[in-house]
């Protein structure tokens, strides 16, 4: 099965490219401008909802979260709706790598973690709600938000595998799983050396 289903190759690049930059919208600056913080000048300086959470207070970061899970909800069922469960795969994961590598700020995104998410809630619900369970658990575990968003994107390819989605769409989840994985270097160095940083009790 292709991507697009039936929809012609211009039209599907269209809706790529605009995922693409729909996944750049900056959720995390104009929440935490709001705040009057600058998330990428403080803190960890990653534009995302843990950072914002650090740095400008509760509201801004459920400000952030809900930008960032709504870009991947967004692209994901506009996608869906134009061509088919593939092009929402597809669309998806352009939102992600937007949020990723936003070609607005000299490719300097966040983690793609609530990006991702929204995408799997629309998409495959099941799969986001594995996804959260392994979230949750390693967080109650070790206390440490990076710990928990590495366990989500292991997971979530492992299961959607066992689970049978067609090769195409697993490609994608792939791809998207492994950009978050990356875009967790740093963390995973910081874990390895015991300098990351836990939530407070």
């Amino acid at each position: 099965m292709s991507i697009a289903g039936s929809v012609s190759v211009p039209v599907t690049l269209t809706c790529v490219v605009l995922a693409y930059l729909l996944g750049t919208f900056p959720s995390a600056l104009l929440a935490g401008g709001r705040a009057g913080v600058d998330p990428t000048a403080v803190g960890s300086r990653n534009p995302g909802t843990t950072n914002v959470l650090r740095t400008a207070g509760r509201s801004a970061a459920a400000l952030t979260l809900l930008g960032d899970a709504g870009k991947g909800a967004l692209a994901a069922a506009s996608g869906w709706a134009i061509g088919g469960h593939g092009l929402g795969v597809a669309c998806g994961v352009a939102a992600v790598v937007g949020h990723v590598a936003p070609v607005t700020r000299q490719f300097r995104g966040g983690k793609g973690v609530a990006t991702g998410a929204g995408m799997l809630l629309v998409l495959f619900p099941g799969l986001a709600l594995v996804a959260a369970v392994a979230f949750g658990v390693a967080v109650a575990v070790t206390r440490t938000v990076s710990v928990g968003s590495l366990a989500a994107c292991v997971a979530v390819p492992i299961v959607a595998a066992l689970a049978g989605v067609p090769g195409g769409e697993l490609a994608g989840l792939v791809v998207g799983s492994l950009l978050v994985l990356l875009r967790h270097s740093g963390n995973i160095g910081r874990l390895v050396r015991g300098e990351e940083g836990t939530l407070r009790a």
